[in-house]
């Protein structure tokens, strides 16, 4: 109820002085100036959690390399002795 509200009390700034032309006016300026601040946080906070991750693999520590080969990237088969 309270966001219908705010919204009622904006609307009056979204009246232009020439009625005649068909613009976003101020509402529509700070609709866009708002989701642009969300989409510059959203790609901060992502840039954030991407510098924690580790893109370099692990070995694998149960197959020993001497027990699979790897036939294609990927995909590993047990030896043949």
């Amino acid at each position: 109820m309270s966001v219908s509200l705010a919204v009622t009390h904006l609307v009056p700034l979204a009246k232009e002085v020439d009625e005649d032309k068909v613009t976003p006016g101020v509402l529509g300026f700070i609709v866009f100036a708002v989701m642009a601040l969300a989409v510059w946080g959203l790609m901060k906070s992502m840039n954030k959690h991407m510098g924690k991750v580790d893109f370099k693999e692990s070995p694998d520590t149960d197959a020993s390399v001497g027990e699979t080969t790897t036939d294609a990237p990927g995909k590993t088969t047990p030896a043949k002795s």
